[in-house]
């Protein structure tokens, strides 16, 4: 269950028109970032190759259509696309088809921190989140250019990450991910609270306080996705008018 679920279920709006994204890399050091379009909620893509390498401190300018729908961006760290190119050729983050990711399956390989959007639904707003569900690979921020909430979890959660749930590691034995409880497979594979499924896959059955290591995401990220259902702490998902057609800019180590 991904956090854009509450928005993508919305109908969204038909539009030719389209929005200008910037992804920027404050990092000081490469990253990979990526763009990824459920197929179930949208047939409608940005105009941008699905992966590519970025340098430090370099800007990335596309556009996005208007009724991007269950969209989702997110940075691989770590990458060699020269052998076994797919979603083992990065540390974290990385998808099937290598460079660019697949348009069907090229989701992304947990622990990443997601990026996630829903352009123009039928409420007359986009929506935006920074998911932790799929647990922290790399600082972000979603900003825009009309004033409306950022979202954002903007500390390094690697370095300070519980044990059961730190890693993958660089080289140099340096933490570069915390993954969630659940893709820690902490709890029962079928019947689970910290990956709500079984009977706890709804909101009433899989609050977070049932969600082992949940405050360690929220207390760290206060406005990004913690888990599954965390609408309820009203600092999850966030909303801009889509009439004032916003632009976003999504940081990487902001």
């Amino acid at each position: 269950m991904k956090s854009f679920t509450a928005a993508a279920a919305l109908a969204f709006v038909s539009s030719a028109a389209a929005r200008t994204f910037t992804v920027y890399n404050n990092c000081p050091f490469t990253i990979w970032p990526a763009h990824f379009t459920a197929p179930a909620f949208s047939s409608t893509r940005p105009n941008y190759p699905t992966g590519w390498a970025q340098g430090a401190y370099q800007a990335v300018s596309f556009s996005v259509p208007d009724n991007w729908t269950a969209g989702r961006i997110w940075a691989r760290r770590n990458c060699d696309f020269s052998v076994n190119p797919g979603p083992n050729s990065c540390l974290d983050g990385g998808c099937n088809g290598g460079l660019e990711c697949d348009i069907n399956t090229g989701g992304g390989v947990p622990p990443a921190t997601l990026a996630e959007f829903t352009l123009g639904a039928s409420d007359g707003n986009d929506w935006y989140d920074v998911s932790l569900v799929d647990g922290y690979n790399l600082p972000v921020r979603i900003s825009n250019n009309k004033g409306c909430h950022v979202a954002d979890c903007a500390v390094d959660l690697g370095p300070n990450c519980p044990a059961q749930l730190k890693g993958p590691f660089d080289s140099t034995g340096f933490p570069v991910g915390c993954k969630s409880a659940c893709e820690a497979g902490l709890g029962d594979p079928v019947n689970n609270p910290n990956c709500c499924t079984g009977t706890h896959n709804t909101a009433a059955t899989c609050p977070s306080s049932g969600v082992a290591y949940y405050s360690y995401f929220k207390s760290n990220c206060p406005n990004s996705y913690a888990y599954a259902f965390d609408e309820s702490s009203g600092t999850a998902l966030w909303t801009c008018s889509a009439g004032q057609r916003p632009d976003y800019t999504v940081t990487f180590c902001p």
